[in-house]
């Protein structure tokens, strides 16, 4: 069976919420993104990682699907923030960045997240 995983681009009119992941080595910028539980459908878990991630809740737009691996199914996801909403970060990040479409795509670490951004 192969690993499922979520993205969620956060949008804020013409800004998107890039957030640091704290990692042993300087860590890196990403979405909102996790993995798929067993018992979780994609949107489930899409709304569990930005609530867990980001304290929001919002209407999903569904982007597409994106694969880092492939032994791994990904689904993609858009939100949009409202005007003045600042996340609430969990223990896996340290810090937020709102950042233009081409600002966000230089600072996000992987191609999927990059790719998937130019549908939001």
């Amino acid at each position: 069976m192969s690993r499922r995983e979520v993205m969620v681009h956060v949008r804020r009119g013409d800004e998107f919420l890039v957030l640091h992941r704290v990692e042993a080595k300087g860590g890196y910028w990403h979405t909102v993104a996790a993995r798929v539980e067993h018992d979780e459908d994609w949107p489930e878990a899409a709304r569990r990682e930005l609530r867990e991630e980001a304290a929001l809740d919002g209407e999903l737009r569904e982007l597409g699907a994106f694969s880092y691996e492939p032994s791994m199914d990904g689904r993609a996801f858009a939100v949009d923030a409202p005007a003045g909403w600042e996340p609430t970060l969990d223990w896996e990040h340290d810090d937020y960045r709102w950042c233009s479409r081409a600002d966000a795509a230089a600072l996000l670490e992987w191609p999927e997240p990059k790719e998937m951004l130019r549908a939001v």
